[in-house]
């Protein structure tokens, strides 16, 4: 005895002819003898398949360029705080170099290792009150201030001796203290753009503040 199956499948119909048991299609599959043909558009797609749909990660994740967007007023905010430090271990590297009688290059070496010195410690005061140890604090604070202060330095000390007279000038004239001003000026204009590349990376002081956050 032959039994008629009819089933309707989305917008067209078929017709089973047998004796066996009843096959129940999947809405959107019209079963045929050479196989399984596929008649809907599943999930609203227009042919495409649900595994082409990709998902976009979000900017700074690692993927495309791996750089966030960095405003220049936290790019200068940033190189403020190293502008602070240096100025600190400069400054009092200058006075005691010119009042000790060095010579230039080694009031400019003593004016650099206190930069470093000061512009660490700043770095690292804050960073012990998020909760981290002194040796984690360090770390921190070598990965985000190295860069910026060695620019700052170079940048800083290049102008000090190129103003003619500036190192040689005593510590009461106006000439050694507007050359060093004018140099802390332009070190902190030349660093600001290589705070900000730095911040857009996920570099320089973005660990700070990471660990500001957490």
């Amino acid at each position: 005895m032959k039994h008629a199956h009819e089933h309707t499948h989305g917008t067209g119909e078929q017709s089973h002819t047998g004796s066996g048991h009843a096959h129940t299609a999947r809405v959107g599959h019209t079963t045929g003898p050479e196989g399984t043909a596929h008649t809907g558009q599943p999930h609203g797609a227009t042919g495409e398949p649900a595994e082409s749909h990709t998902a976009h990660p979000p900017a700074g994740s690692g993927h495309g360029h791996g750089t966030v967007p960095v405003s220049w007023r936290t790019a200068a905010q940033a190189t403020l705080h190293c502008l602070t430090g240096c100025a600190i271990g400069e400054v009092l590297g200058m006075v005691i170099g010119t009042a000790a009688g060095l010579s230039a290059g080694a009031t400019v070496a003593l004016a650099v290792a206190l930069a470093f010195f000061f512009g660490y410690a700043l770095t690292m005061r804050g960073v012990l009150r998020a909760g981290l140890s002194f040796r984690e604090a360090l770390r921190v604070a070598l990965a985000a201030d190295t860069v910026s202060i060695l620019v700052m330095e170079i940048v800083d000390n290049a102008v000090m001796v190129g103003v003619p007279g500036a190192m040689e000038a005593g510590l009461a004239s106006w000439l050694f203290w507007a050359a060093l001003a004018f140099a802390l000026a332009v070190a902190f204009v030349l660093t600001v753009p290589v705070n900000r590349w730095l911040i857009a990376r996920g570099r320089g002081h973005a660990v700070v503040h990471a660990h500001h956050h957490h």
